[in-house]
């Protein structure tokens, strides 16, 4: 039964009103509540910035904690209650909505909202809503900042939320409550499924480090051994940064100080030149592989092959990659870590013939496409789970606005 379907026959012909939450609930701005305020035991507290980065939809416990003395100076969070997080630096994060489940009164701070649900809402019901298209593009409206984005407390209390038989509350809550049991279904069983996925990856991918081990592993004169910088040229990428990358939208991603693009700008400086090493910053020393065309910009080296020597470029990436954590010995860590071309081209490397790196390259690539590709073995499964939970939650909570109705 498609999920259209299945919410007509939940509904059984009720009506649908969007309502401002505002008349649906109770919302208070929190203000205080630092991070230097936590404490081993005491009040739980939810701080804003943690909605982001620990909990989920809903938690029964808080990660912190605070004095009962400032608990008395900070907003009440009861059990059912929402917090929602008023600021954050993208519109996609901002209005994060966690359930807190706890038996124990919480509190919370700035930056954050508490939603108390009246008698016509459930908590989780909405927390539900705010992960859908349509609360997204309600909530782009009443935005407001550039490096920093807000939704006060008062504009949140205008964004329209549906409501199933709004004037039966009893039937209503009925109706929200059947939703979230069969979406947390859905999410229980997705996070399962995703966990054995990602257990069965974790096998894969020490299965790949233990024969990238093997491979790359040679006695004592077996091979050659190199210093980096007499079979590659290492140089740096150009100068680049955000506002650049804003200002220059574009097809081509940009490579600097990471793994993943900062970004996508409209010109490129490499092709051809697949092969880059992190010059600073907290990803100092980590391999990078970017096929076609693209920007590599100044916190990142190229290690392109000397037209004079014969070596895999694939085995050299492999080399590389498997050399990471004795690169990043190299790295000094005055202040901001960083990697010197001077330290990195005596880096030394293993020769065997070019047959040879050819056949490890090969093996190795095989265990890399079923580990590490987007678009196949188990991250690519993960990721189309995701999607199919996210497409049925949308389909619950997919309710026609009058104007749409009309039409």
């Amino acid at each position: 039964m498609s999920g259209v379907k299945f919410l007509d026959r939940l509904l059984d012909g009720v009506s649908v009103e969007w309502k401002p939450l505002g008349t649906l609930a109770e919302l208070f701005r929190g203000s205080g509540l630092q991070k230097k305020d936590f404490t081993e035991i005491g009040i739980p507290a939810i701080h804003y910035g943690q909605i982001y980065t620990y909990y989920g939809l809903s938690t029964t416990k808080t990660k912190s904690f605070v004095s009962s003395d400032l608990a008395k100076q900070l907003k009440k969070v009861d059990k059912g209650d929402v917090v929602i997080t008023n600021t954050s630096e993208n519109t996609e994060d901002v209005c994060k909505a966690l359930v807190y489940l706890g038996e124990y009164q919480a509190v919370t701070g700035g930056h954050a909202t508490i939603l108390k649900p009246g008698n016509c809402l459930l908590g989780k019901y909405f927390a539900y809503f705010t992960q859908t298209d349509e609360f997204a593009t309600e909530k782009r409206k009443y935005a407001k900042g550039t490096k920093v984005i807000d939704v006060s407390a008062t504009d949140m209390a205008k964004i329209k939320v549906p409501i199933p038989c709004s004037e039966n509350p009893k039937k209503s809550l009925e109706i929200q409550a059947e939703i979230v049991r069969i979406l947390d279904t859905f999410a229980e069983l997705t996070a399962e499924l995703t966990a054995e996925l990602t257990a069965e990856l974790t096998v894969r991918k020490q299965q790949y480090n233990h024969y990238r081990n093997h491979l790359l592993s040679f006695e004592d004169g077996e091979v050659d051994w190199k210093n980096l910088g007499a079979v590659t040229n290492i140089k740096m990428g150009q100068a680049v940064n955000k506002q650049m990358i804003s200002a220059n939208p574009g097809e081509y991603p940009v490579i600097n100080s990471g793994r993943e693009p900062l970004g996508f700008i409209n010109e490129w400086n490499t092709d051809g030149d697949p092969i880059g090493i992190t010059s600073r910053g907290a990803g100092v020393g980590s391999i990078t592989w970017r096929d076609g065309r693209y920007f590599r910009g100044n916190l990142n080296y190229s290690a392109s092959i000397k037209s004079n020597q014969e070596i895999s470029t694939r085995y050299l990436y492999h080399i590389l990659l498997n050399m990471e954590s004795e690169i990043q010995t190299l790295c000094t860590y005055d202040g901001i870590p960083a990697l010197n071309a001077g330290n990195l081209k005596e880096l030394k490397i293993p020769m065997p013939s070019f047959v040879e790196q050819e056949r490890i390259a090969s093996v190795l690539d095989n265990f890399d496409t079923l580990t590490n590709s987007l678009t196949e073995g188990l991250p690519r499964e993960i990721a189309l789970r995701q999607k199919q939970y996210e497409h049925y939650r949308n389909l619950l909570l997919s309710f026609p606005k009058p104007e749409a109705a009309a039409t």
